[in-house]
């Protein structure tokens, strides 16, 4: 049977990665898990047909290391398996109940295809903040289980913490309900964010002044250069959202382009397919005045890290001095930490 701790600190050794023990302890965790679970030898599936636990949720600060440590859980399962965005995932469904609008029991139909095409489902780092999403996901999360369908999830929030101040979140509580009932929750502690190891944040320009908007506009005309300009237009179900500085997969943006506009995930997910690179300019301070842009700039950031696009940005503050509305202020952590990694020199 497969040894994933050994396999780990061999993966950590050829790869310059310091051995943890938390993360060893964690790794130890998913291998009981997959020995209790996953595994197809003859004995587990003869005898242990009915499972108990069908997911893990691991959760932590921001930089822990959650997603090296599921990514390399997940890339040793021999299985059928997806890796999804949880807005991506969520968009799925909706477009599922739009095309099929005279479909009764569409949770139950959608999960039934769904398990046609994947055993398990990986989340990275999941967070619920659509009260539209928050209301399905009870019946939405017991049917993927009842259908035995596997589920990994990372996120910086406790199971119990998902939501914290939502609208109408006592319909949210069923769901919360059905993931402590089905998945192991690990809690990974760490005392240093890792991210901020890799590299010096050479692409976050601040403070916005003249010699600074300089530097940053050099950078750009130096890797566009002899690349066609053009004005691309991304059609988005209908809606056009309009790329005005386009130059073959590098794009610049200003902040209000992006998250003054009533546009969110789909929108995000569509830009990210078409960049290799953006420039972001004149990201503002945060507080309950802009709370809706900053929930959509979060939002980008995550869909951006989970595509590897790399970042220039300008701003009138250091990473280290933005605020955040109150609502906002963990997942904004993510963020922060996530921005310092894509603007890193060696990203």
């Amino acid at each position: 049977m497969t040894n994933f701790k050994s396999l780990f600190i061999d993966y950590c050794q050829k790869n310059n990665f310091e051995v943890n023990q938390d993360q060893i302890d964690v790794i130890s965790t998913f291998h009981e898990f997959y020995k209790d679970n996953l595994d197809q030898s003859f004995f587990n599936f003869f005898f242990k047909k009915n499972k108990k636990n069908l997911g893990i949720y691991l959760h932590g600060d921001v930089g822990m290391g959650k997603t090296m440590l599921l990514n390399f859980f997940f890339d040793q399962l021999s299985l059928k398996k997806q890796r999804l965005h949880f807005n991506e995932f969520m968009i799925k469904f909706h477009d599922f109940k739009f095309n099929n609008p005279n479909q009764q029991n569409i949770i139950e139909v959608f999960v039934k295809e769904l398990k046609e095409k994947t055993k398990l489902i990986y989340f990275d780092e999941f967070q619920v903040t659509n009260i539209v999403d928050a209301m399905i996901l009870g019946r939405l999360f017991k049917e993927i289980f009842k259908q035995q369908i596997f589920v990994l999830f990372s996120s910086n929030i406790k199971i119990n913490d998902l939501y914290q101040e939502g609208l109408q979140r006592d319909q949210f509580i069923p769901f919360l309900e059905i993931i402590k009932k089905f998945c192991i929750e690990i809690n990974l502690s760490i005392n240093h964010d890792y991210r901020l190891k890799k590299g010096k944040t050479e692409r976050f320009v601040f403070p916005i002044n003249s010699t600074n908007k300089f530097i940053a506009n050099k950078f750009f005309r130096e890797i566009s250069k002899n690349k066609k300009s053009e004005n691309k237009i991304l059609n988005i179900k209908g809606r056009n959202f309009e790329i005005k500085n386009f130059f073959e997969g590098l794009a610049r943006f200003d902040f209000t382009e992006l998250c003054d506009q009533n546009i969110g995930a789909e929108d995000f997910i569509e830009v990210a397919n078409n960049c290799s690179f953006i420039f972001i300019e004149n990201l503002p301070d945060f507080s309950e005045n802009n709370s809706n842009q900053q929930h959509r700039f979060i939002t980008l950031i995550d869909i951006l890290y989970e595509k590897r696009i790399p970042l220039l940005i300008t701003s009138d503050k250091s990473l280290n001095e933005i605020n955040s509305s109150t609502s906002l202020k963990e997942p904004f952590k993510r963020t922060l930490s996530r921005l310092n990694e894509l603007t890193s020199i060696i990203f």
